[in-house]
């Protein structure tokens, strides 16, 4: 017998042959069931129930509607969830719409070819990410945009590098691997007096300790990848933007028919709801490892924002809420190179906790040597060997003791 607030589903027709009926049957079921978490929507195919619906979609998708789509490389109620979460996490209150990538070095190249064009000259901070760089330097230049670095400390005094055809200002803080915190408001508000826009890869302080849209930016780039999804096994990019800006992005994004799959936005939707608990135990155990590290002959600085002796820490104090598990350390040691790479060998190499990879913002922690050489033309790393950490969920005595075993390798290495 059927409850009477069940309304079954639609079998396919009596005089149906068994094939067709494979095909028909069990695609539909109407009773509203609710569960914690959002379903996964798998699928390719959008079906409308008439042509002038077809048509509708059509143009309601070409001008980048909300929730509209034709097929789901636009988008499925599972993106959608997750598109809509991030602009209004990210946008803290600002009108935004998000627009999800394969990865995050994906909504970097799509944001710049969003807004550049040949002839165009772009400032970049000197810190930022290596392969946005790369990118920089091979395909942009390939289509004739011009790129200038400039000092990643810097201000709004960058306003003398601005020229006739400057269109975009790029800006990451803290900075890859040095950690230098800019000025963004001061930079922003020079560049909306210019009409430039601005754009900030925010991976350090999201989904929690930064709001970037309150510093005046008009595109906050994500890799959703590291602490939005948590979990080191999900790979994912976003744009935030600025709505009054959102047609130029969503044009681009669909001309290069970027997109992802529901089973990995469902993964970036789980693991945000543990975001804010996750963040303050990796700012929690991050701060005190590197106090700790403050204190190590081996080592010359840490260079962490929330600590008092970096020197933009009044800024990061105005700027941000809070601080993430990734930091970097310069070591004291030899000149020599090769006694250098036998002191990070024994550092890095073997660690109980501590892997070495290039990502970070899930639950684990990393280990890597910076490799700086030639990626900086502004502001060149001039310090000895860099090594950056990021501090996972695992007890901070553990990664302490992990840390202290690997400087007395390094000291038995080194002689």
């Amino acid at each position: 017998m059927t409850a009477s607030n069940e309304i079954p589903p639609s079998p396919a027709p009596e005089d149906s042959s068994p094939s067709t009926r494979l095909v028909e049957v069990g695609r539909r079921f109407a009773q509203r069931i609710d569960t914690v978490n959002m379903p996964v929507y798998r699928g390719s195919s959008v079906l409308f129930d008439s042509l002038a619906e077809t048509e509708a979609a059509g143009k309601a998708v070409g001008v980048g509607q909300r929730h509209a789509s034709t097929y789901a490389t636009v988008g499925t109620p599972t993106t959608f969830a997750l598109m809509d979460a991030i602009a209004d996490i990210e946008g803290g209150g600002v009108a935004c719409r998000a627009a999800l990538m394969p990865s995050g070095l994906a909504a970097i190249t799509t944001a710049l070819l969003a807004f550049l064009a040949p002839g165009d000259h772009l400032l970049v901070s000197d810190s930022v990410y290596g392969p946005m760089r790369v990118f920089c330097e091979g395909m942009l230049a390939r289509i004739g945009v011009e790129t200038e670095y400039f000092d990643p400390a810097a201000g709004d005094e960058i306003a003398e590098r601005v020229r006739p055809r400057t269109r975009v200002i790029y800006l990451e803080s803290p900075g890859s691997y040095t950690f230098e915190i800019q000025d963004v408001p001061a930079i922003c508000a020079m560049a909306r007096a210019r009409g430039i826009v601005t754009m900030i890869d925010n991976a350090w302080g999201s989904p929690t300790f930064a709001r970037p849209f309150d510093w005046g930016v008009d595109l906050s780039i994500l890799p959703l990848t590291k602490y939005w999804s948590g979990h080191a096994d999900v790979l994912m990019g976003a744009v935030v933007i600025r709505e009054s800006l959102w047609p130029k992005l969503w044009a681009t994004v669909r001309q290069l028919g970027l997109c992802v799959g529901g089973d990995d936005a469902f993964l970036v939707l789980r693991g945000l709801r543990t975001a804010e608990v996750r963040m303050q135990r990796h700012q929690q155990s991050a701060l005190l490892v590197a106090q700790w590290l403050a204190t190590r002959p081996e080592v010359a600085r840490v260079l962490h924002p929330a600590l008092p002796t970096h020197p933009q820490h009044t800024r990061w104090q105005r700027d941000f809420k809070g601080s993430s598990g990734l930091f970097s350390i310069e070591l004291r040691g030899p000149t020599d190179a090769g006694a250098q790479r036998a002191a990070l060998v024994a550092l890095c190499e073997k660690r109980r906790h501590f892997h070495i990879g290039y990502s970070w913002g899930g639950f684990e922690s990393l280990i890597m040597p910076a490799r700086l050489n030639g990626l900086r033309h502004v502001a060149p790393w001039a310090g000895g060997p860099l090594i950056r950490l990021h501090i996972g969920l695992e007890d901070p005595e553990d990664l302490i003791a992990d840390l202290e075993t690997g400087f007395a390798a390094m000291a038995t290495a080194l002689g």
